[in-house]
């Protein structure tokens, strides 16, 4: 890799770090349920990508560092969909408590 290609890389991440926290903040509070949905579906794509990676690493190639690294991206994309499931389903919960009982 190129210092050119690294730097440009380093930079487009953080740029989408900017723009993730910009566009976060922005968010009306009745929004953040269909979002965490929506998040936690993307998280569901990664784990399921992670699986094919950790597939390919073991089919071929380089199975320590491979292995390893989709072995990492399957934990943390799970730790991601659990986390977001559980807090969409504590904001449900919260919303369903404000409604009147009739």
């Amino acid at each position: 890799m190129t210092p050119e290609i690294l730097i440009g890389s380093i930079t487009l991440f953080v740029l989408a770090i900017f723009l993730g926290f910009e566009l976060i903040t922005k968010v009306p509070s009745m929004l953040h349920t269909p979002l965490m949905s929506g998040a936690n579906a993307i998280s569901g794509i990664s784990v399921v990508g992670a699986l094919f990676g950790a597939n390919v690493a073991f089919d071929g190639g380089n199975t320590a560092v491979s292995g390893l690294l989709a072995f990492v991206a399957i934990v943390l994309a799970m730790i991601n969909v659990v986390g977001g499931f559980t807090v969409t389903n504590k904001m449900l919960k919260m919303i369903a408590g404000k409604k009147r009982r009739a």
